[in-house]
C-alpha cells in the first residue's frame, strides 16, 4: 500500500522543479545579496524588483539554486511561541520557505517583517525579509516548486535570468 501511495505521489508531482533551470514560462525568483533586491521573473521577463533585507553577514544567507517547498499565510514563529498575525511576530504576513542547506523549508525563507525599516539592510539571521505588502503579492504569484536563485553579483537580473533560461536571448 505504501508503494502505491509513493508511486501516485511521484506520478502526480511536478517534475520541472527537479531540473537544473526554469523555463522561460515558469515563475522564477532571483535574490541578489549585493544589491539587496529580489526579482520576480515570469513569462520570459522581469516583472517586478523588490528591496529586501538579507543576512547580517553575507555568509548567513546561503547562495545557490533552491526550490520553494513550503508556503504559509500568517506563519507561526516557533522560536518565541508567537502566533501568526500577532504584531510581535517577526515573520510578518507570509512565509515562502526554500530547501537551502538540505533543510525542510522551515529554516530559510522569504518572509514579511514586523520591522519594515530594516528592508534594504543586512540584518537577518539568514532569511530574506520583504515588506508585508510585497511578500503577499509574491506569495500569490509563485507556486510550490518555484526555483529561487540566491546570488551575490553585480550582474543585472536580466542577464542572470537569461543565464538560467528564464528569459530567452
Amino acid at each position: 500500500m505504501k508503494l502505491l501511495h509513493l508511486t501516485i505521489l511521484l506520478f502526480l508531482s511536478p517534475l520541472w522543479p527537479l531540473g537544473e533551470n526554469p523555463t522561460d514560462q515558469s515563475p522564477f525568483v532571483i535574490v541578489n545579496k549585493a544589491t539587496l533586491q529580489l526579482a520576480f521573473i515570469n513569462e520570459g521577463e522581469v516583472k517586478k524588483v523588490y528591496s529586501v533585507a538579507t543576512g547580517v553577514t553575507k555568509e548567513k544567507t546561503p547562495e545557490g539554486m533552491f526550490n520553494i517547498i513550503v508556503k504559509a499565510e500568517q506563519p507561526y514563529y516557533r522560536k518565541k511561541n508567537i502566533p501568526g498575525g500577532n504584531p510581535n511576530n517577526p515573520l510578518g504576513a507570509r512565509w515562502i520557505g526554500f530547501d537551502a542547506e538540505n533543510t525542510n523549508g522551515r529554516v530559510y525563507g522569504v518572509h514579511g517583517t514586523n520591522q519594515p525599516e530594516t528592508i534594504g539592510q543586512r540584518v537577518s539571521a539568514g532569511c530574506i525579509r520583504m515588506k508585508n505588502k510585497d511578500v503577499i503579492v509574491l506569495f500569490n504569484k509563485i507556486p510550490i516548486g518555484t526555483k529561487i536563485w540566491i546570488v551575490d553579483t553585480t550582474a543585472s537580473f536580466e542577464k542572470l535570468a537569461k543565464l538560467k533560461g528564464a528569459i530567452k536571448e
